[in-house]
């Protein structure tokens, strides 16, 4: 059995709570990649889209670039989760989430929860993906 591999990546750009909470945005978990908890906060503290649906696209463009910074396409990935902090909008997280996987089809759960670390944020989205040396050998 090889040694377990595992990296760690900041955000690019990070987010401004990497150091302040002690996290970072990747691992790279033997044959995973883990993206943690996005939202779609830029680097200087703006929440990036107004709806639900708009937060949304910007998460998963930010997920496609972390992605790709350890050779990771969008295909490649199997699972994510999506927090929501009004579920009655649900549709348009849905619709946003389709509009980026279409035939991907990962595993998805959208959890409602009462509210994110900033309140202009609408949903946090956590994502798994098949690390490049596994989805390679398949």
């Amino acid at each position: 059995m090889s040694p377990v591999r595992l990296e760690r990546l900041g955000g690019d750009p990070p987010s401004p709570y990497e150091g302040k909470y002690g996290f970072s945005r990747i691992a790279v978990v033997h044959d995973f990649v883990i993206v943690g908890g996005t939202t779609s906060v830029n680097a200087d503290g703006v929440v990036l889209g107004a709806s639900p649906y708009d937060q949304t696209i910007e998460i998963l463009r930010k997920v496609e670039h972390e992605l790709s910074r350890v050779g990771v396409p969008l295909c490649d990935v199997v699972q994510t989760r999506v927090y929501v902090t009004d579920i009655s909008r649900s549709e348009e997280v849905g619709r946003a989430h389709g509009d980026v996987f279409g035939d991907i089809r990962p595993l998805m759960t959208m959890i409602g929860i009462e509210a994110l670390v900033d309140p202009r944020m609408l949903v946090e989205v956590e994502t798994v993906a098949l690390a490049p040396s596994s989805s390679a050998s398949s």
